[in-house]
């Protein structure tokens, strides 16, 4: 017998909150101006992992931009 895994599609904004180490508040607040960008799912908003990957990227970027 086969046992099938499901890997999550996406998460809450209140997983992203805990996987990135900030308040729900602040996550929201970088969900609703597109700095995570986020689908919409009935009156949910979901986000992909790939997007909290791009956003995380983005910032080591920046701050190696910086450091330079």
């Amino acid at each position: 017998m086969t046992t099938a895994v499901i890997q999550r599609k996406w998460h809450t904004t209140a997983e992203v909150a805990e996987m990135l180490g900030y308040g729900l508040s602040k996550t929201k607040m970088l969900v609703l101006t597109g700095e995570i960008r986020s689908i919409k799912d009935g009156r949910s908003r979901r986000i992909l992992p790939r997007y909290v990957d791009e956003y995380v990227e983005r910032l080591a970027r920046q701050a190696e931009g910086n450091a330079a």
